[in-house]
């Protein structure tokens, strides 16, 4: 049994402003969607990837490309004295995150917008950063993660969450048919828009590898570049320290 992914539909004009589009039009139900396809596994694999970030106490700390806000607040709700920024370049995302956080009462963070490859901050501005399930849609890692780094304190972690290629043949091609295949179906369903949710799949088949991403990391920069493998590698948690 082996699923084909299609190739990702092109980018209209440039990634970023496609990008930027398809989550607009998601954002009213992201977050019932997301819930929905992973069946409500995403919320476990965010906390892996907070534990793994090591956040200091009284920390200030970026959640990159946020959107609705989930890693925001699952990082106040382990520790509330940390300072959280989240970053998206979607307002509706963003709207919909500073909804939550009045809801959630999260004084001790704000959102702003603004785009992962340039930054709105000054060198060395945080204790840590962490990202999820975006970094297959940035117009460049190489960039993004240069960009990342800049933004962090000697000694700060990364932590990136992501879909993955997994290692297993067998197992890739099960997961193959459910993310390719039924995903879609789902997400016009429950998220509104088949035409984004046959795009986020797609946007794996061209991502690096496990391994080709932890490389990426080194190559920017990153100390102790290493990543972590859920769900038989179709999820991956990958992290590293700046210099």
């Amino acid at each position: 049994m082996n699923a084909s992914p299609a190739a990702a539909p092109p980018p209209k004009n440039d990634k970023s402003a496609y990008v930027r589009d398809m989550f607009a039009t998601i954002a009213p139900r992201y977050d019932r969607a997301n819930r929905i396809i992973s069946a409500g596994m995403d919320e476990g694999w965010r906390k892996r990837a907070i534990a793994l970030l090591r956040a200091p106490a009284g920390g200030r700390i970026a959640d990159l490309c946020c959107g609705t806000g989930d890693i925001v607040f699952h990082l106040l709700r382990t520790d509330p004295t940390l300072r959280v920024t989240g970053i998206d370049f979607c307002e509706p995302m963003l709207v919909r995150a500073r909804a939550r956080s009045v809801r959630e009462g999260a004084g001790s963070t704000e959102f702003l917008e603004g785009d992962v490859m340039a930054l709105p901050f000054a060198d060395n501005s945080f204790d840590g950063a962490i990202m999820g399930f975006a970094m297959r849609n940035v117009a460049s890692i190489d960039a993004t993660l240069r960009e990342i780094r800049r933004v962090l304190k000697p000694g700060a972690r990364f932590v990136n969450l992501d879909m993955s290629k997994a290692p297993n043949a067998a197992w890739k091609a099960c997961f193959d048919l459910y993310f390719y295949g039924i995903v879609p179906l789902i997400g016009g369903i429950v998220g509104g828009s088949r035409e984004a949710y046959t795009y986020l799949p797609n946007s794996l088949t061209h991502h690096p590898d496990a391994e080709a991403l932890r490389d990426r990391f080194r190559e920017a920069g990153f100390a102790n570049a290493a990543f972590a493998r859920l769900m038989g590698g179709a999820v991956a948690i990958h992290y590293g320290d700046a210099p």
